[in-house]
């Protein structure tokens, strides 16, 4: 299993020198990516081209971009100019974010995910590949008929011969998709002791086309994971993941739509997700994060002392995860940076 570092989103918390000075020891570390987020504040693609012009080694991965907020040939041009400038470091993941941000942030209906993004990746493999882009689907159609639109081709070669891209992906559905058409899977709040039962999904999509994932030395599963290693302080570690935790299953999306609250559903949660949806959509975050059960942290988080940790590191290596990405939840440039290296130090002892 190789390991990933998740610095999320730019600009919250910390500086840029601070940031950098995270990524360029992970990389020193022995850290095989780094992988940036994009919501409604910093992009991805400019946090990566920065980072490829002062890292060497560490590969650059977009986690994710969001395609409502790109054309799928944009999406294609950014990732073969950052691929250029790390001489071969990107790693594409793609995701179709959420419905409040798509329809609210970016103005563009969340609908027929599964057809738009299996499109979506069609029309980006198209354009990596230099082929002359002509598509005509449900979601895309290039070039636009009733117009002066040619078929074009791009005019930068990426270094990579095929560029790994994967899909953020939370459903059965959209994860059958990644089985499908991707290269790698990213999913969130990732459960090692449940990914068999969501590793069927990934294998159905696969079977559906004739296709065997390699998790070897392909397919790669590449959840992230938050961390907070402590001395003895079990507690204190788990309250550093409920603000997070309580977020995603309480309030990102409706009470109709929230994929995370069904996942945790999935889990056996029932009850502890629809008792943190409602303290959270209430405006009562804190209660929210402190209905969370222990044991749901301790499935979905790196928590506590070394030993513990260790073992949790050795559960999602069994499970077949290929790439960890850590994310550490701590406040300082110097808190970040030891949880990296305790992490590190562990991967090598199991």
């Amino acid at each position: 299993m190789k390991l990933g570092v998740h610095i999320g989103y730019w600009g919250l918390g910390l500086t840029s020198a601070d940031q950098l000075s995270i990524v360029q020891e992970a990389e020193r570390l022995g850290y095989d990516s780094v992988w940036t987020a994009e919501a409604y504040g910093s992009d991805a693609a400019t946090i990566l081209a920065w980072l490829a012009g002062q890292t060497t080694t560490i590969k650059l991965g977009s986690g994710i971009f969001q395609m409502p907020g790109r054309s799928a040939t944009m999406t294609a041009m950014t990732a073969a100019t950052i691929d250029q400038l790390s001489d071969g470091r990107m790693l594409l993941g793609i995701g179709s974010s959420g419905p409040q941000v798509s329809e609210g942030w970016h103005g563009v209906r969340f609908g027929k995910q599964i057809q738009r993004t299996r499109e979506y990746i069609e029309v980006v493999r198209m354009a990596l590949a230099r082929e002359r882009v002509v598509y005509d689907g449900q979601a895309i159609t290039l070039p636009l008929p009733d117009g002066p639109g040619k078929a074009l081709k791009l005019t930068i070669a990426p270094v990579q011969e095929r560029m790994p891209i994967y899909l953020a992906a939370i459903g059965p559905r959209n994860t059958a998709l990644a089985g499908e058409i991707a290269d790698g899977w990213m999913p969130t709040l990732l459960s090692p002791e449940h990914l068999p039962m969501l590793k069927e999904s990934l294998e159905e999509g696969a079977a559906s086309v004739g296709r065997t994932l390699d998790y070897e030395n392909g397919f790669d599963i590449a959840p992230t994971v938050n961390v907070n290693i402590t001395e003895d302080d079990v507690a204190g570690a788990r309250d550093a993941m409920r603000p997070f935790l309580a977020l995603y299953v309480g309030g990102m999306g409706s009470r109709e739509k929230n994929f995370y609250n069904t996942l945790v559903r999935r889990y056996g949660f029932e009850d502890a997700a629809r008792e943190v949806q409602d303290l959270y959509l209430a405006g009562r975050k804190e209660e929210a994060g402190a209905a969370l059960p222990d044991e749901l942290i301790d499935l979905v988080s790196l928590v506590g002392p070394r030993d513990r940790v260790r073992e949790r590191l050795r559960a999602y290596a069994d499970a077949g995860v290929g790439t960890l990405g850590v994310s550490p939840m701590a406040w300082t440039r110097d808190e970040r940076i030891a949880q990296l290296r305790a992490v590190a130090e562990l991967m090598e002892e199991i």
